[in-house]
């Protein structure tokens, strides 16, 4: 017998991504030079910018107590928890234009054991970015 229904599988996509930040102007400014990405909504603690269908957010970190209290942000020198990749397809070349923007690569471009090839780097918040080919 086959079930219908008209529930949405889960976990589907991510849709949202929210970062943390100290320094909203800065990040923000990161985000459009680097990225190229118009801001697609704003406010005094918060600025989002469109990745395809995703959304990253970044959050003034004083106003992310609201959003997870009572866990409690991390300072940005207590080390990475997180990695986003993004696809490119000239892993190299992407390098050699992200430092035209100012970007400071941490690694790569490296061959990786997997299979791909990569590059990373990191905003002023102290995520990490890597581009993967």
């Amino acid at each position: 017998m086959t079930h219908t229904t008209t529930e949405t599988a889960w976990p589907g996509k991510i849709s949202a991504i929210t970062l943390f930040v100290e320094d909203l102007e800065a990040t923000k400014r990161f985000y459009r030079d680097v990225f190229r990405l118009p801001v697609t909504y704003e406010d005094n603690n918060s600025a989002v910018f469109s990745f395809g269908n995703t959304i990253i957010n970044l959050l003034q970190s004083t106003a992310a107590h609201e959003l997870i209290g009572p866990a409690r942000v991390a300072a940005p020198d207590a080390g990475s928890r997180v990695q986003l990749t993004l696809p490119v397809d000239d892993v190299d070349a992407m390098c050699k234009e992200l430092t035209t923007r100012g970007v400071t690569l941490l690694n790569g471009p490296m061959d990786r054991p997997w299979g791909i090839r990569t590059a990373s780097f990191k905003d002023p918040g102290g995520h990490i970015w890597e581009i993967a080919q």
